[in-house]
This record gives structure tokens, sequence and C-alpha cells, in this order.
């Protein structure tokens, strides 16, 4: 006979009774989700998924000072729990003193209700999160079967519900739900594709109208084709393609490897650039918990270690912080036991990312654009360079090119290189800001605010025969 299945709140307490280390952090997930995928304007699958994780965080103070292990597996039941504790606990032996050891975290702290939810079940979603958007759907693909159009994507709409309790009386509970949509649509004869895409809480504030009427436009734009070849050009960049190039940049805001030479928030000598311009342009990079339908942790809930957080600093209150404030450089992610050693100050990573502006719709930067290039997204991100944040990646489904305040066709795709940063003193308009999908990050990042930006000299290196 199999072991009971228990709650996520008694798989903590009972992992928390079962540590014989001097320290121990347990954090259990439990993972809802639901989807919808279409193809060639037909609804093809759609399904519900349930999952739990559980990771175990044993700290062994020792001479030389603290050591933490950690293990995580999926599925755990009340059999196995016993085993995962011992299994931290001799790797906390084997991995000797941690170099970001700081003392566990005790309670007292304001979470913003946080703590008084721990008895809470976990949130749930279903199907039945699409009972507005689904009829809809359904209206569009009709729609677009009869104008001789493909719509292809998904909708996909996760509930993530963790537990946080610590040997120090430490007992939190979060709740993300958020979800996701992603459209491509396609000519008849596959000659032209666009896509769009969004973020959403509960697929409530998602018009599928007006999205497929924008894809619509777009698909009209590529009937004239326009041979560009690689340059430098003025480029308008969507809020999704912002996105995709301010996550690598505040992934790349670690104090540690920025004090110690390795990132492009790195001075030359030593140190950090805290301080710094970037740019003369009014940039406000920040995060916030609390963000108008981007809300998030208030509190850090990690399985391990980084540059950017520590296994030890589970626990710790999450705030509004702000990175490039009015275009300088004003904060780094930095665990507790890097700011002891630097003198910094402890900033944890939050789950979100916000640029502020306030300026024109993109449609109306359009129309006071005498020539240049809009994206409509990019795709395959990789770093080049990290002392510089170099980036290599393509445009994908429509570049188009802009003269006198209108799209005059369709142009190629592009390979790009630039560094986001770099790109920051080269921004010669801020559009007003909005929530986002990014394209490229989605899987890993997906709570967003982007302005669309105008940018000078954006490099298109070479010409991609990518569609």
């Amino acid at each position: 006979m199999s072991a009971p299945q228990l709650t996520a709140q008694e798989t903590v307490e009972r992992a928390l009774a079962a540590s014989r280390a001097d320290g121990c952090i347990v954090i259990a997930t439990e993972i809802s989700q639901t989807n919808l995928r279409w193809a060639n304007n037909t609804l093809t699958t759609n399904g519900e998924m349930r999952s739990r994780k559980l990771a175990v965080i044993s700290v062994v103070d020792g001479q030389s000072g603290a050591a933490a292990g950690v293990i995580e597996r999926s599925a755990v039941d009340a059999g196995a729990i016993e085993d995962l504790v011992r299994r931290a606990e001799k790797a906390a032996r084997d991995a000797g003193p941690a170099d970001d050891a700081a003392p566990l975290i005790e309670p007292g702290a304001d979470y913003g209700g946080a703590a008084s939810g721990w008895a809470d079940a976990p949130t749930e979603t279903s199907a039945g999160v699409f009972a507005g958007f689904a009829p809809a759907l359904g209206q569009t693909l009709r729609r677009a079967a009869g104008e001789r159009r493909l719509l292809f994507g998904f909708a996909e709409h996760t509930a993530e519900t963790t537990y946080l309790g610590t040997s120090t009386g430490l007992r939190l509970r979060t709740s993300e739900p958020s979800g996701r949509l992603e459209v491509n649509a396609k000519s008849g004869d596959l000659t032209k594709s666009v896509w769009a895409g969004e973020f959403t809480r509960d697929f409530t504030d998602v018009d599928i109208p007006a999205l497929d009427a924008s894809l619509q436009r777009r698909l009209s734009w590529a009937d004239r084709r326009v041979d560009l070849e690689a340059g430098r050009y003025e480029t308008l960049l969507p809020p999704s393609a912002v996105a995709d190039l301010m996550i690598p940049l505040y992934w790349s805001a670690g104090a540690r490897d920025s004090d110690e030479g390795r990132t492009v928030f790195s001075k030359k000598g030593g140190g950090s650039r805290l301080g710094e311009s970037l740019t003369d342009q009014p940039v406000t990079l920040r995060s916030d918990p609390a963000y108008p339908r981007l809300e998030t942790d208030t509190f850090l809930a990690v399985g391990g270690s980084s540059s950017w957080y520590s296994a030890f600093d589970n626990g710790v209150p999450i705030g509004a912080t702000s990175w490039i404030d009015d275009g300088v450089l004003s904060g780094l992610l930095c665990p507790r036991s890097w700011a002891e050693k630097s003198g910094g100050t402890p900033t944890p990573f939050v789950n979100n990312l916000i640029m502020d502006g306030a300026g024109k719709s993109l449609d109306e930067m359009i129309s006071s654009t005498e020539r240049g290039l809009l994206l409509t997204c990019l795709w395959y991100i990789r770093t080049v360079d990290p002392q510089t944040l170099l980036q290599t990646g393509l445009t994908r489904d429509g570049v188009y090119l802009i003269e006198d305040g209108e799209i005059a066709g369709a142009v190629t795709n592009f390979r790009f290189n630039e560094s986001p940063v770099d790109m920051l003193g080269r921004i010669t308009e801020i559009g007003r800001s909005e929530i986002t999908l990014p394209r490229e990050w989605n899987d890993w990042f997906t709570r967003t605010a982007m302005p669309p930006l105008r940018v000078a000299d954006f490099n298109m290196s070479t010409v991609s025969q990518a569609s």
C-alpha cells in the first residue's frame, strides 16, 4: 500500500521534524496547469496537469563555517520524506563551508499577507479559466478560415503555490497565477508570418478579436516586399522586443559578479558601476511585487544559490526596487552575505520587470518616423560577451520599413548584434509602457511591462533567411 498523500503544509512540517541538522529550510511547491492548443485554424489539444516539488535545504555548522546541502525531488510521498532529509544533510556535510552563509531568517517581517495565508489550500486552475476566452477563440478561428488565413498558437494558465517553512519558525505561503497566449498568423500560401503574445493573470482581459485584427493588419503590411541590406538603422522596438533585451540586462545585474569584474556593470579598476549614468534619457527600470496585473512573490523562495540569491536568504522580504533610475544604475542583485562582505545593500531578486514610459503609442511613433525599421519580435538570443553584454539573435515574424510615417512594406529578417546597455545610450524616444510578453524568454520570465523604444543605429549585422 502506498503512503498517504500529505498536504503541502504537512509535508513541510514532517520534513522539518525529521531534520537533525543545525538549520533546515523546506519548500513545497504545488503546480496546477491547463492549456489549449490550435493549428491550421483548428483546436488540436487541451489538458490539465498537476504536479508537486519538494526542496530540502539542510544547514550544518562546522569549525570553518556553515555548509548547505540541497536536494529537490518531484512527487515526494510521506514515505520518502525522511530519506530526502537525510540526503540533504549528507550533501551539506560533504559540501564544505558555504561562502554565502548567513543566519536563517527569523519570523517577524511584514510580507503583505504571505504569513497569514499559511493554512490556505493551494490555488488551482482548470479549463474553466478559458470560459470567456474559448468561445471568442472559436469565432476567431472560423473567421480566419473564411478569410484564408491560418492561425496557430496556444493558451496556457498556471497556478503555482509555494509553501516555505524553516527551523527558525518561518511559515510563508505565496501563490502566483499566470497565463500566456501566443498566436502565429500566416497567409494561406505560408509566405507571410506574424506573431503576437500576451501575459495575463486570468484570461479575462484577453481580447482575441482585437489581437487577430492586429495580426491581419501586419499580414497586409507584407503585401509589398522591400529588399534591404544589413546595416545600422533607426529602429522601433515594440514592448515585447524591449522585454527580451531588458531581461538579460536584469539577469546580468549581480552585485558580486560586477564587483569582481565579470559583467557589463563592472567598473574599470575594480568595483561596480553603481551610481554611473548609462543614458541621458529618463530610463527607469524597476521591479515591484505589487505592480498591478504583474503581482508576484513578496518573499524569496529558492532551491539553491547563485550570483543573484542565496539559499540562506530564503524568507527575505521582497519590496519594490529600482535598478536604473532616471538613466543611472541604482541597484544590483545582492545576497545578504555579499552585502556584508562588500559593504553593499542586500537586494533580492524580484520576479517582474518594469520600464516606465508615458509617451506615444507605437502607432504614434510609427507616424512620426521619417525612415526606419519596425520589428515584431526577437528570438534565439544568446550572449556573445558578458563583459559588454553583447547579444546576438534574430528578428522574426515581420520586419517592416517605415517611410514618411507609413509602412512601406516588409523586409528580410536580420541577425542583430547589440548590447542592451550600450543601446540605452542610443534611445531617442520612449513610448507608453504596457504589460507585454517576451518572445524569447517567456518560458522563464513572463511578468514584464515595457514601452516601445526608438533606437538610433540598431545593428542589423547580417541578412537572415529565418522566417
